[in-house]
């Protein structure tokens, strides 16, 4: 994963409405030669889980002020950032039982 220059970004909705978005991480996929950020804007879903978005962008650019994103257009694109999505829930959760099994152990 790429060190990040900066962790928010500014976006315009849809409606206008500007929207201040958290970049959770950056990555460059071998498989598809591209660059991808991962980010959210905090909203919640109809079942209350933070919602996440992924798009392209240009390494070069990430500390322009405006941050230009492009579509992941391919089900290659989308597979390969639901495999890291996927890896980094089970290492959070892995992280989560483990601190929770060491306080029950009382360490």
């Amino acid at each position: 994963m790429n060190e990040l220059k900066r962790n928010t970004f500014t976006m315009i909705d849809a409606n206008g409405n500007q929207l201040t978005c958290y970049i959770l991480f950056t990555f460059d996929s071998d498989e598809t030669g591209k660059s991808y950020i991962v980010y959210t804007d905090n909203s919640k879903d109809e079942t209350g889980n933070t919602q996440v978005y992924a798009g392209t962008y240009d390494p070069a650019h990430m500390d322009d002020e405006i941050l230009q994103l492009g579509d992941i257009t391919t089900d290659k694109e989308w597979k390969v950032i639901e495999t890291i999505l996927s890896s980094i829930q089970e290492e959070v959760k892995r992280q989560q039982s483990e601190a929770e099994n060491g306080e029950n152990n009382g360490q």
